[in-house]
């Protein structure tokens, strides 16, 4: 049945009456026994009474079949009838509204007309609308159908236009034409007055027959033709949004828009297609285009503007879109062919049609909450983005708006063109406008912190030396690897002038980026206060402690040895990895990280690292990196590799290649064999 669209529409309205109404056959007047019908170089329409049988039989199309017990279906337009759902006039009402109210399946209508006068080969036009599949047989030779045949039933397709050249010996005389149609069981729940034909068929000569074809489908393009526009700005608005996506993958609401588009430009393309070619069924376009896809493209709006308002708890919001879009599918599934008159009773129309309003009232109620939260919390932009909303609730709830009786088609410049169509095209322009404004908006604010994090960068590579300083008695080994611009590790080297013993501070602090790297410069500065009053590890370890107090979140994992000139080492942890003394981990009891209580107990132990000792001390981004498989690095390759002499370039590259995570930092300290007499010099602060 064509203009499956709104149908959907009457069924909501007519489907429990019609269901229940009942009419006994009534006989009309006793036929013509054929038309006589004058062409030339015209056309006739083959209207009046036509011979009408319910059933199927393939002996009637034979064209000496005995039709004098048939009943007759009147093809005469009523005098000021219109078609329901576009206005045009000429509309005929179906078998249901002539006296066989509950009849599906198939149907015959059969006429003789007496052809006369023709000047050329003839032509059926066969009419625009037909519940909802027909064959058509002349003198018995079946000339074309629209549907596919099946033996007990036939798949329907929504009616284009179509017309059928006679065989060129059939020009004048008598001919007998019938025509098999089949109207499907959830077709009579989708018009009050569905049924056969809602047009007589038009006999005439093959050349102006042709030309009444290319008016009918200037008039289909017409009617659906504005689709094609909504579908180029629709495309132009998925390409953008998908465009801004690849350029800002933290936007969310770009990813949801595109999706939006996309659906809604596989719904219009069913509509197209369903209209001007039949590759997909009449029940299956159905199926897809209302059943399917318009909840989803619902959930997908309200969805959209969730995001684009930056509602919090939007994992909330989607349980319940996705929520009330099930029950939707469900819901329209039972009202909608093939299920509905066939496994749901008709009687059932009387609660499912408020509870499928009920569901779309509630898509409705989200739609506003959102919005008005959006507004209050976005203010200039919510109020911005509140016209694009109210544009896009006109085109989802347009139904519902024809049931307030608000006018929703209109006549463009010829073409007929929905409320939805219009209020599609301005908001995705309105939309569109306001994605680009905080694209700009974002990429401005990105700016700024790459700026800001270049700087701290910067000032982090002017606390790095190029060259470690010289201890005496020591060989020191570092190297950083950091897993940002700005990382947050640090090390620091610090030879003490009164005693000639090195201090080693190492530690990593909690964080990412640019507050990781201020929390560094933080401790930076700590430390080379305080080394300035006192050397001892312990004491050096408060201080830094007491600094980091009641920073917010502000902590740090560190590390401090004092390595005196004769070997002996005093060690301070504060929650940091246990160095490695010749591959083998130094025992350490636990302790916390720095600032995260006052007064904290920090772990002491002393040793000696004898002459030709090896002391390896890292960071967590060692044992913390990860190959492709999610393994870890681990502590045990760490002492495997610890095993034999490696430097802290290969600790760190083979770390690295394994699948960095997080910063990378490996400082390798070993006692010389024989002291060498080395000026001291200025301690100099090393940090990452």
């Amino acid at each position: 049945m064509r203009y499956a669209g709104t149908s959907v529409v009457l069924l909501l309205l007519f489907g429990f009456a019609t269901g229940l109404r009942g009419q006994k056959p009534t006989v009309g007047p006793a036929p013509r026994p054929q038309l006589e019908a004058t062409l030339g170089d015209g056309t006739v329409e083959l209207s009046g009474l036509w011979k009408f049988h319910l059933g199927d039989d393939m002996s009637w199309a034979g064209q000496d079949f005995d039709d004098s017990s048939w009943g007759t279906q009147d093809l005469t337009p009523p005098a000021g009838s219109a078609n329901p759902e576009l206005g045009s006039s000429g509309y005929i009402p179906g078998w249901t509204a002539n006296g066989y109210p509950k009849h599906t399946g198939f149907a015959w209508y059969r006429l003789r007309v007496n052809v006369q006068s023709s000047h050329g080969r003839l032509a059926i036009k066969m009419p625009n609308q037909v519940d909802d599949a027909y064959q058509l047989y002349v003198n018995g030779q079946l000339l074309g159908e629209l549907g596919r045949f099946g033996e007990h039933k036939a798949t329907a397709y929504s009616t284009l236009p179509r017309a059928f050249k006679l065989p060129r010996e059939l020009r004048n005389g008598p001919i007998t034409i019938a025509i098999r149609t089949w109207m499907d069981s959830a077709s009579i729940f989708l018009a009050p007055d569905a049924g056969g034909m809602h047009e007589p068929p038009v006999l005439g000569h093959a050349g102006v027959i042709g030309t009444l074809i290319q008016l009918d489908w200037d008039d289909t393009a017409h009617v659906v033709g504005s689709g094609f526009l909504e579908m180029l700005i629709l495309l132009l608005a998925w390409m953008v949004a998908v465009s801004l996506l690849s350029m800002d993958r933290t936007e969310p609401s770009y990813l949801w828009l595109s999706l939006v588009c996309a659906v809604t430009i596989l719904e219009n393309g069913v509509v197209l297609i369903v209209s001007f070619v039949p590759w997909i069924a009449l029940t299956a376009g159905i199926v897809l285009q209302f059943v399917i896809i318009s909840p989803i493209r619902i959930g997908l709006w309200v969805i959209f503007w969730g995001y684009w308002f930056r509602i919090g708890r939007m994992q909330w919001i989607h349980r319940i879109v996705w929520g009330l879009v099930a029950l939707t599918i469900f819901g329209t599934a039972m009202m909608s062919a093939p299920i509905y008159g066939e496994h749901i009773p008709v009687h059932a129309a009387v609660y499912l049609t408020p509870i499928l309003l009920g569901l779309r009232l509630c898509f409705g109620v989200l739609l506003c909450a959102i919005t008005v939260q959006g507004i209050r919390k976005q203010k200039t932009e919510g109020w911005l983005a509140f016209s694009a909303v109210l544009l896009v609730a006109i085109a989802l709830f347009q139904s519902q708006l024809r049931l307030l009786h608000i006018k929703t088609a209109f006549d463009v410049l010829g073409f007929a063109v929905g409320l939805g169509t219009i209020s599609t095209i301005f908001s995705l322009f309105l939309i569109t406008v306001m994605l680009v404004r905080r694209f700009l908006h974002t990429q401005r604010i990105r700016e700024q912190w790459k700026a800001e994090i270049e700087q701290a960068r910067q000032i982090q590579q002017v606390l790095i030396p190029e060259h470690l300083p010289q201890t005496p008695g020591l060989a020191i080994e570092s190297e950083y690897r950091p897993a940002r611009e700005v990382g947050g590790d640090f090390f620091q080297i610090l030879p003490v002038q009164d005693d000639g013993s090195v201090l080693i501070v190492v530690g990593d602090v909690t964080g990412k980026g640019l507050q990781a790297g201020m929390l560094v410069a933080l401790i930076v500065g700590a430390i080379r206060t305080a080394v300035q009053y006192d050397s001892d590890p312990l004491i050096l370890m408060n201080s830094l402690n007491d600094r980091l107090w009641g920073r917010g979140r502000a902590s740090a994992t560190c590390l401090i040895l004092q390595i005196r000139t004769d070997g002996r080492v005093t060690l301070a942890n504060a929650g940091h990895l246990p160095p490695y003394l010749n591959g083998i981990e130094v025992e350490m009891g636990g302790s916390l990280p720095i600032g995260v209580v006052p007064g904290a107990e920090f772990f002491v132990s002393h040793f000696t690292l004898e002459p030709g000792d090896t002391l390896m001390l890292m960071s967590d981004g060692v044992a913390e990196a990860q190959d492709q498989q999610k393994q870890l690095f681990g502590f045990e390759r760490i002492e495997k590799m610890l095993q034999q002499p490696i430097s802290a370039a290969e600790l760190a590259s083979a770390a690295q290649d394994f699948g960095q995570e997080d910063d990378i930092l490996v400082l390798r300290i070993q006692r010389r064999l024989q002291p060498e007499n080395v000026p001291d010099e200025r301690g100099i602060l090393t940090a990452t």
